[in-house]
């Protein structure tokens, strides 16, 4: 009996009684199919397949194994990616362990020399750093080599130490008076570079009317100073200390201008005190040893030479120390004087040719006339109470002091004084004094 044209299921169908059944066989293929073999139990015999292939493949069963169950499914696997970088860093740390400890085999080995030590990587050699303009930092190094700590004998065997600081290629150091007086009459200072060279310096010339002095160091190689101008100074600038306080040599603070025009007397005894100058107050912290160290703004600029301290009433001798009252004697006037001691070894102030009470408050109350003297050429007569000068309030004796040495000799000022409960005023030109 002939086949029937593929696609018809003819050879399936049985005529029984009249009747056509399809026939679904689930044991032996009909022998037109004898190629057929189950890959399991229960397969269904294969069956011509459809025009289109379904997404959805049936999942086998429970005991197929587990790679070919993955080929029933429709998406790919996924893969982890992280698992794979970690395996593969595992796998390149293997390599390089097993080449190191070839290697440490290799050195270890009797017939072979040991391996040089490698040089350790360089640490801490970056760029130098740039010191900011106008900071702390740049005003020490700038002016450090500069500043000289002075020791000083007298010829009673007494000591003294303090600072200084070039001023001049010559090897001219400016300084306090109260530093070198001991060694005047005879004795020795010595003067202490930034980088420790001690050289024996001679004294030129003192000025004990405004605490100052100048010795000199010959061959000395320390850099001069750079002078700025005191009268420019502010309240609450930036200003810097030098010195060497309780011996600490190259000692820096750093503070503000708290006043200036501070009415102030210098000296260890006040009752033998002779100096008075206008000072710049300052909270930069000064104590004994600064005297005769500059006082800088942040130009690097000397504006003033540091010469007294204030101190808490009742302290006694060797507890002194800075409370942030600080005093330093202004460049302008320290200028004029070192000028006039290099050049004749003395200096001369400023002087009216009057003496005032120092007990008196209210003014300057005038005890003495000296004859032929500007005082006395003015009219003033004893127990006229002087009030002003240019203008500026006077309150007592020392601030009249201190007002009429702010000034130089041949200047003429203009005085305010009370007289019988009247007021008065007289114009005067100031002598002069070497001292």
């Amino acid at each position: 009996m002939p086949l029937q044209a593929p696609g018809s299921d003819a050879a399936y169908r049985q005529t029984v009684g009249g009747r056509s059944t399809t026939q679904r066989s689930f044991g032996r293929p009909e022998p037109q199919q004898g190629g057929f073999r189950p890959l399991y139990q229960g397969q269904a015999w294969p069956t011509e397949q459809p025009p289109y292939r379904p997404a959805y493949l049936p999942p086998p069963p429970a005991d197929w194994h587990q790679q070919q169950a993955r080929s029933y499914t429709s998406e790919p696997p996924k893969v982890n990616r992280v698992v794979t970088i970690a395996a593969l860093v595992a796998l390149v740390i293997g390599v390089l362990a097993g080449a190191g400890a070839a290697t440490a085999v290799v050195a270890l080995d009797g017939n072979n020399a040991p391996i040089a030590q490698q040089p350790d990587p360089p640490i801490g050699t970056g760029a130098d750093p740039r010191i900011k303009t106008g900071s702390v930092s740049a005003v020490a190094a700038t002016l450090l080599p500069s500043v000289v700590q002075l020791k000083v004998q007298g010829a009673d065997n007494s000591n003294a130490t303090g600072s200084g600081f070039v001023i001049d290629n010559l090897g001219h150091i400016l300084t306090n008076n109260h530093v070198v007086e001991s060694a005047a009459k005879g004795g020795s200072i010595q003067v202490v570079t930034n980088d420790n060279k001690t050289a024996t310096a001679r004294l030129v010339g003192r000025s004990p009317a405004y605490d100052l002095a100048v010795v000199q160091v010959a061959g000395l190689t320390a850099p001069s100073v750079q002078f700025g101008r005191s009268e420019a100074a502010i309240v609450g600038q930036d200003v810097v200390a030098i010195g060497s306080p309780l011996g600490l040599a190259g000692t820096v603070t750093s503070g503000i201008i708290s006043a200036k025009n501070r009415p102030v007397t210098t000296g260890d005894d006040t009752g033998q005190a002779s100096s008075y100058i206008s000072a710049l107050q300052t909270d930069a912290a000064i104590n004994p040893g600064n005297s005769g160290g500059p006082l800088v703004d942040m130009n690097a600029r000397v504006i003033g030479i540091n010469s007294a301290i204030a101190t808490v009433a009742g302290a006694g001798e060797g507890q002194s120390g800075s409370i942030g009252l600080g005093f330093a004697i202004p460049i302008d006037q320290a200028r004029r004087t070192a000028q006039q001691i290099i050049a004749t070894g003395q200096a001369s102030y400023p002087v009216i040719g009057a003496s005032v009470d120092m007990t008196f408050e209210g003014g300057g109350r005038v005890s003495a006339v000296t004859p032929r003297s500007p005082a006395a050429k003015a009219g003033l007569r004893v127990g006229d109470v002087i009030t002003a000068i240019n203008n500026q309030t006077v309150d007592s004796a020392e601030v009249l002091i201190v007002a009429i040495r702010t000034h130089q000799p041949g200047e003429a000022v203009r005085l305010a004084y009370e007289r019988a409960g009247r007021s008065r005023t007289v114009t005067l030109t100031l002598g002069q004094q070497i001292g």
